[in-house]
């Protein structure tokens, strides 16, 4: 506990409470939200999770529409502050009735985000995505999992949308001659596999009809 506190202590800001209350103003998605600690307004990354991006229909509404129910706004919380990050916001768990990050993944509603777990008690993260997988909650509802955020993110930054490309649980990447059927890529598109639609218009695959 010492030692989560000196961290919180060595990137307080000014203005921000000491005690690490703060209050919340915004759900802006399943893993960002934004507080009042003080007399200042955070924007809080939920840390050592990865939540379905908004792009990522429809999981990315239900991710933020689950945490909305979990977190009023106007209710206190308390931010344990991990790190700050490059866009200029706070790495945090973010503590209510129940630490909120935890109950995301309990509940599949985001991903245990291994590249950073290091910042929290990992093997908890872990395990509560395994029960979240085994009784097929969220995300899972898919076999094996919607796309990962992470590869989702990194696709559309490499322009494999446009290349009608998907990533899919496991890291290899399919096309859409790979699928088989025009049926399968609706299936798919309706998933969250959003990128399998290259020019936006609501039809996946069209090579494949």
């Amino acid at each position: 506990m010492a030692a989560v506190l000196l961290l919180g202590c060595s990137i307080l800001r000014p203005g921000q409470s000491a005690d690490g209350r703060a209050t919340v103003l915004s759900i802006d998605d399943g893993d960002t939200i934004r507080v009042l600690q003080g007399q200042q307004r955070i924007t809080v990354r939920l840390a050592c999770i990865d939540a379905p991006e908004m792009a990522q229909a429809p999981y990315g509404a239900q991710s933020r529409a689950y945490l909305q129910t979990r977190l009023r706004i106007g209710s206190l919380v308390t931010l344990l502050p991990q790190t700050g990050e490059r866009y200029g916001r706070t790495v945090a768990e973010v503590i209510g009735e129940v630490n909120l990050n935890l109950a995301m993944v309990e509940d599949g509603q985001a991903f245990a985000y291994r590249k950073y777990l290091s910042l929290c008690n990992a093997q908890e993260y872990l395990d509560a995505e395994y029960r979240a997988s085994r009784h097929r909650f969220g995300v899972w509802q898919v076999p094996g999992g919607v796309t990962r955020p992470w590869d989702f993110r990194r696709g559309r930054t490499s322009g494999q949308s446009g290349s009608s490309s998907m990533a899919i649980p496991g890291g290899r990447m399919v096309r859409c001659g790979e699928i088989g059927s025009f049926a399968r890529a609706q299936e798919l598109l309706r998933q969250g596999h959003t990128y399998l639609d290259g020019n936006g218009d609501g039809v996946a695959c069209e090579s494949l009809c």
